[in-house]
């Protein structure tokens, strides 16, 4: 037997071995992530627990729900401008949001400020 086809069957074996655990290493890590990210979901905190402070936002008629995502990461309501976008895409108030200016509070949940704009009443209303 070849010396030379030995060390080279080794070292394709421990090759081939090393992609296999590479790739089973980054669908593992890939659904960890994405799990997490579906968690954060349904289960985001508000940013503040208690005493939040109140701002005021105006969304407009054309704007995306990742521009309004962006909006509120910009004022500080929500954490992640995407994950936002994401709730409000599966939230039951989408199709009821209405454009306008909405007091929301840092201490409101994604679900709760999505609530307050679906209810249409702006602060002129209030």
């Amino acid at each position: 037997m070849d010396y030379g086809n030995v060390v080279s069957a080794v070292l394709g074996t421990i090759l081939k071995v090393l992609a296999v655990v590479a790739v089973v290493f980054l669908i593992y890590r890939g659904a960890e992530i994405c799990y997490e990210y579906g968690y954060r979901v349904f289960t985001e905190e508000p940013v503040s627990s208690a005493g939040g402070r109140t701002v005021t936002v105006t969304v407009t008629e054309d704007m995306s729900p990742l521009q309004i995502g962006e909006l509120f990461e910009e004022k500080g309501l929500v954490r992640d401008s995407k994950l936002f976008a994401m709730q409000y895409l599966l939230s039951e108030f989408r199709a009821d949001v209405a454009p306008g200016e909405f007091e929301l509070s840092t201490d409101m949940t994604a679900e709760e400020m999505m609530e307050v704009m679906a209810s249409g009443q702006t602060e002129e209303e209030e």
